[in-house]
Parts: C-alpha cells; structure tokens; sequence
C-alpha cells in the first residue's frame, strides 16, 4: 500500500485565506515548512478508502521513522487474516483521528494474539461495568460492590483510560474523598446546629412564626444529614478496585495494578471490651458506651437470659451466648443439620440482608462450614424450643410455612435479621442491663470460651474464623477475674529480693506502731491514776 513523507507549509494567503503551498516564497528555507507523513490503511468493508496521516515533523528523519513504525504495525497480520487487518485499520485509522501516540509494536503484537483491544481507549468506568456483569456471588456482594464502584470509583476515575491509570491517582481518589468527609462534617454541624436553634424557637407568635420559616426554608436548603467514608469503607473501596484490576490483568487488558501500591490509612481492627462495674458506672452516668465493641460478663449474661426467659427466641439468644453463631447463621439454621442426639449442629447457610430483602446463601467462606459442638444444658433449650414449634404448627394448620428452618417466625417462615436485631436491642433496653449488639452477644461468647480455657484452634473453629490470628487480634480482652489470676501467676514466677525487704519494713513498721500505741495506753492510764489521787 502507498505511504509518503512530504513538506508542508502552513503559511496562507492574506487576502484569501487559502495556504500557499509550493507558491509560498519562505517554502526553500531550511527551517520553515514541516515534514507530513500518509500511509494508505485496508479499506472499510464497503470498500471505501482510508488512510493514517500526521503532520507537525520537524525533520525528515523524523517523519520517516513514524511511517516505518505505521508499516510495522500493518506488517504484523498476514494477508491470509482479513479479521486481523481490520483490527490494525481501525486501530490506526483511530490513533490518526484522534492523534494518539503510536502504540508499540510488540505490545500490538501480544494483544493481537491474546484477542484483546488494540487501542487502549477502555475507560476504568467501562471496565468496572464489565467486570461487575460477570460477577457470579451473592446478591449482597454484587451490591457492595456497585455501591463502591457507584459513589466513589465512577466519579474520582471513572473517566480515565485503564490502561493509563496511576497510583498517583488513585491517591489523588483518596485525598478527595478525605475532604468530602472534612465537608459532610462541617455540612452536619451546620444543619445539627439549626435544627438545634429550631427547637428553642416558641411556636407562638406573629415574630417566632416567621423565624421558624426561615429557619425551615434554610434547613430545606442544606444538605441532608450524611455519613462519612471511614477507613473500612476505604479499604473496602481500594479492595473492589484491586480485584477488578487484577481481573483486567489476568484477560491481559493491563499490566500493571496501581491498586495493590497506593497507600491509604489502616483500618483499627474492633477489640472487645468488657462491661466492668467501673465501665457501667460511667455509663449510667453519661449514657456512653465506652467502646463499639462491649461484651458482658457471665453474671450481666446470666442475667440477661433469665430476663428473656420466657421470649419465643430463648433458643435463639442462648445458642448465640454460648456457641457463637453469626446473626444470619442462627436465622438460617436448618433441623436436618441440627443433631441433637449427637450433640452437634452443622453450619450449613444463612439469611443474608441485602437492603431490607433477605435471601438464603453459603457461608461466605470455607471456614464457615463448620460443625459446632452443643452442651447439655443447650441441647435441652433447643428440644424445648422444638416442642414448642411443634405446637404452633399444630395452631396454624395448613397455614404453617414449612421452611425447615430451627427459628421460625409464628407461621413457620424465615425470620428477617434486621427484625432480630431490633428485637434483641429493645430486650436488652427493657433488662436495664449495659448495651451491646446482637453480634457482641457472639463476641461474648468468644471471650468466655477463652476464659474457660480452651484451645485457641477449638475456639476459632467453633466460631468459623479462617485463622487463629483473626481470633487472637480480636478477643485479646478478657474478663477481670481472669485477667487478675494470670497477673498473679505471672508475677509469682519472678523472685524478687526487694519484696523481701519490702515485707520487712512492713512488719517493723508493724512492731513499731503497736509499741507506741501500747505506749500511749500506758501513759493514759498512769495521767488516770494521778488526777484520781489528786482528787482524793
């Protein structure tokens, strides 16, 4: 196909407007007229022509050695390929038209052969659509990550060429949504502090009445009350742009994930606290929590299961108390992996929220399949709580939805999580116990097994952790009591000559104190005697 290099002179007439082309007097000047390059390209399906041209060279030399690499890139397919010239064509013609660099020989060559764009024109935006439609897990998954890619990836980079993207943007992402947070704080501060001025205005009045409404058409003008992205949520977004990356370099779209390199603030792993008498003080005083994440003691436990004693879902808060189970796994546990007789029931599955709907899925992962062993005395809650089942399917008749399910509402369907949450939050309010969430009550359940001594490896099974470091990071409090015994036992292991001589002095201190109180009675009584003489 025909190809040429040639000098232009971009000079124009200027009565006309028209360039002057070869009629231009400066054209013999060395320096004047630029170098142009035209590469005739596979015509369209319909035959039509096209072609790649560039100007603006400098040099010859220069203008020569992009028509070579043009030619180059058109080398790359056999004749014998009609597809593959047509993919070259377009990406040529694509590149001239949108005066793109050259893109490099060898990387077309790989892409090429593996199947992929030629042009590197895939925005993250597109990307992200593609990846997210392929995705094949869980409902509430799928929203988390639409979520992500919705609020903060779209609108920060969505606009940038995948193939472009840098860690330096990503950075820039992160910076930008940490001043929104410094934004939605201020904005919340402002509506928080009208709001608070609305409800000190009297509603009657001619004066108040119109302060009201202009207080009103103020807060009607503000920004919504809004949460701030914290450091999970960061994370959580850095995490579903690192796998959706690492998909785009395993179809070999990218080579590079920019993810994986830019740094943003860690996330402070949950601790579990416990609800000291000092702790409750504090809070019956303030009405604070002093910390997110708080578990009772056996005895604020104890008490809080015989106060729901007589609750439908006595079972239910007593299986969480003491095996641990998660909220949707204690909603979607099934009698057929509930074995009573041997002591064991099998996780299986869950009831998972996703919004307010809720759906029936896996565990969410390996280590979630799980057997967990069952005591006496639980063993017993849960063939009471059977019976009773059994007595209000016998009420509803043929209304009874047969889920199979352990806990059930009245008819036999699935319980809703978000409605146990909420049942459990007002049962605690009514025990007048210290709050905690429904899923510290499993945290609780951690620490005690801990505190009874058992293997770390039986308590990270039983609670369907993936590793006993998740286990250890989390439930590193422990109760008082138990705290106080193991600072005993470790303190006795030291001898120390100083608590000799320490147990020394005190008992000298002792002997002296002693004395001198003997010292003093004596010298009470003998003033006594005299005045007594005297009187006489």
């Amino acid at each position: 196909m025909k190809g040429s290099t040639y000098r232009r002179c971009s000079c124009r007439d200027p009565k006309t407007g028209k360039e002057l082309g070869t009629s231009c007097p400066k054209r013999n000047s060395r320096n004047h007229c630029t170098y142009s390059i035209r590469q005739e390209l596979p015509p369209h399906d319909d035959d039509s022509r096209r072609s790649f041209a560039r100007g603006g060279y400098s040099s010859l030399k220069a203008a020569q050695a992009d028509l070579d690499h043009v030619r180059a890139l058109l080398g790359l397919v056999d004749a014998d390929d009609p597809e593959g010239i047509q993919l070259v064509a377009e990406m040529l013609a694509e590149v001239s038209g949108e005066k793109l660099p050259l893109p490099d020989i060898e990387e077309t060559r790989r892409r090429l052969k593996a199947g992929q764009d030629l042009v590197g024109s895939l925005t993250v935006a597109e990307w992200l659509d593609r990846w997210l439609a392929g995705k094949r897990i869980r409902k509430s998954g799928i929203s988390r990550y639409e979520t992500d890619i919705r609020v903060h990836l779209k609108p920060h980079i969505g606009h940038r060429r995948l193939d472009r993207l840098r860690v330096s943007h990503l950075s820039e992402m992160f910076t930008a949504i940490a001043d929104g947070n410094a934004e939605v704080l201020e904005q919340n501060a402002q509506r928080r502090a009208a709001v608070d001025e609305l409800a000190t205005i009297p509603w009657k009045g001619a004066e108040n009445r119109a302060r009201r409404k202009a207080l009103k058409a103020a807060l009607d003008a503000m920004p919504a009350f809004r949460r701030v992205t914290g450091p999970a949520t960061r994370q959580h977004v850095k995490a579903t742009l690192r796998a959706s990356l690492n998909d785009a370099i395993g179809q070999q779209i990218i080579t590079f994930n920019p993810a994986a390199h830019v740094e943003i603030d860690p996330v402070r792993k949950p601790k579990a606290l416990v609800w000291t008498d000092e702790r409750v003080a504090k809070w019956e005083q303030t009405g604070e929590k002093p910390f997110p994440v708080m578990v009772w003691t056996p005895e604020q436990t104890g008490a809080f299961l015989d106060f729901v004693a007589g609750d439908r879902l006595y079972a239910m808060w007593h299986l969480i108390a003491f095996r641990g189970l998660r909220r949707g796994e204690a909603c979607g546990q099934p009698w057929s992996e509930t074995n009573l007789d041997r002591h064991s029931l099998t996780v299986t599955g869950q009831l998972v929220q996703d919004g307010w709907e809720v759906e029936a899925s896996e565990p969410k992962t390996d280590s979630g399949f799980r057997v967990v062993a069952l005591d006496d005395d639980t063993v017993g809650v849960l063939e009471w709580h059977r019976k009773q089942q059994e007595a209000d399917r016998a009420e509803w008749g043929s209304a009874w939805v047969n889920t199979g399910l352990v806990f059930t509402q009245e008819d036999g369907s699935w319980l809703h999580p978000g409605k146990v949450t909420d049942l459990f939050e007002r049962l605690v309010a009514a025990s007048g116990l210290p709050p905690i969430r429904l899923h510290d009550l499993r945290h609780g359940a951690a620490t005690l097994m801990l505190a009874a001594d058992i293997d770390i490896k039986i308590v990270s099974d039983t609670l369907g952790h993936s590793d006993t470091r998740i286990t250890r990071d989390i439930y590193q409090s422990v109760l008082p009591h138990v705290g106080k015994s193991a600072a005993e036992a470790t303190a006795k292991l030291v001898p120390l000559q100083r608590k000799a001589e320490q147990e020394e002095q005190a008992r000298k201190a002792a002997k002296k104190a002693k004395q001198a109180a003997k010292s003093k009675g004596k010298g009470k009584k003998k003033g006594k005697a005299e005045k007594t003489a005297k009187k006489g």
